[in-house]
């Protein structure tokens, strides 16, 4: 049974070594008493001393030797010059009243009072260590319930040592992994209806067709591929972004008024500079066809929302570079500004009909983020949204 609850439980296996320290220093401490009570002793073993006896005058009358002897005190044997012998013993000396020994002994021996103690710390270190596996515990169910498939399993953190660390450290890769699950269910339900809507206009496009197709009907099928292609492409980008170990590029010198001047001229948008900018300044480290990407994105959203009116103003702020994309649109909510970021998220009143698949602005957010910048949605004067990306240097 012991052997059982050694092998099964942390706690006591600490407990059982911390018993076993305190044993071997009790016997250590017993030993090293016994030897130093042995060497007092043989240090005060009877040994004769040599007495002489003087008369009044202090002559020398006799001589002898003197002897302690355990129990009866001190004993003196002395022979006289005439050549008598004498004996003349010491009694010894009386203990005081009220006490039967000294206050260092103890009833049972310095070594007992040794085990007495070990006993006491044994007793005294359990609920210490008993406290401390309880933590263990309570961490190892955790992460059982979580291997289970429980992902909102989370575990208290107590404490600021390293059990709070391996929770804490616990709890963070739970909460990442949780949202990453879920995103990728949200992405896997959202994709499947966006990907039967073009198929469904496909399927009807085709029945519809007949022996002799229209130029109208092969044109529709036609841009339902293409926006079935384009969802295909942006879903898998999302999730190699996603992924942070998947290699998304050559990481180089990238130029921002260069891209987004080609991009620019790709939709017929303005683009100004802003004054005062250094070149320097608008030069970032990334991988170019992301932040093409990026930019494109927001373009495409300027386009479709912005009421024909477009431009990219481009420029340096707190020692980041920034590119603002404007339009003339309705503007987005100031409390829809966050989730126009989620995938497959449209604002209330738009529609598959305005085209775009959903995943523009969140591809915008995840390949900002994935160069340690930022991006985010504001008022424009005048009216119209303004999307604002800042990127480090």
């Amino acid at each position: 049974m012991l052997l059982k609850l050694y092998r099964r439980h942390l706690y006591v296996r600490i407990w059982l070594a911390v018993v076993a320290g305190v044993f071997i220093l009790t016997l250590t401490a017993n030993w090293i008493v016994r030897e130093a009570a042995e060497n007092e002793r043989e240090r005060l073993a009877p040994v004769p001393r040599e007495v002489v006896v003087l008369d009044g005058k202090d002559q020398p009358i006799g001589h002898g030797k003197a002897m302690r002897v355990p129990g009866q005190g001190l004993e003196f044997d002395v022979t006289l010059n005439d050549g008598r012998a004498l004996s003349l013993q010491v009694a010894p000396r009386e203990r005081p009243p009220g006490g039967g020994m000294a206050p260092w002994r103890t009833p049972f021996g310095l070594g007992w009072m040794v085990a007495l103690v070990g006993v006491a710390v044994a007793l005294g270190v359990y609920p210490i260590v008993r406290r401390l596996t309880k933590r263990l515990e309570t961490l190892q169910r955790g992460v059982q319930r979580w291997g289970e498939g429980d992902l909102s399993v989370r575990v208290a953190e107590e404490g600021q040592d390293e059990v709070a660390d391996l929770s804490n450290g616990f709890n963070a890769a739970a909460a990442r992994i949780e949202e990453l699950v879920r995103s990728h269910k949200s992405l896997l339900a959202n994709a499947s209806h966006e990907l039967r809507s073009p198929l469904t206009r496909i399927r009807m496009g085709l029945e519809l067709m007949g022996d002799r197709p229209s130029p109208g009907a092969r044109e529709e099928i036609s841009r339902n591929i293409g926006e079935l292609d384009q969802l295909i492409d942006e879903i898998l980008l999302a999730s190699r972004l996603d992924a942070k170990e998947a290699d998304m590029g050559t990481v180089e010198t990238v130029d921002l008024t260069g891209l987004a001047a080609e991009e620019c001229a790709r939709v017929d948008a303005d683009l100004e500079v802003r004054e005062g900018t250094n070149n320097d300044t608008l030069t970032v480290r990334g991988v170019p066809r992301l932040l093409r990407r990026a930019i494109r994105n927001l373009l495409e959203n300027a386009r479709r929302y912005g009421a024909g009116e477009t431009s990219v103003e481009i420029g340096s702020r707190a020692g980041q570079a920034e590119i603002r994309v404007n339009d003339r649109g309705p503007g987005v909510p100031a409390a829809l500004r966050e989730r126009i970021f989620e995938p497959f998220y449209r604002l209330p009143g738009a529609s598959e009909r305005n085209g775009g698949v959903g995943l523009g602005l969140a591809l915008v957010k995840s390949i900002t983020e994935r160069h340690g910048g930022s991006v985010r949605c504001e008022d424009r004067p005048g009216g119209g949204a303004s999307f604002v990306i800042t990127l480090p240097h």
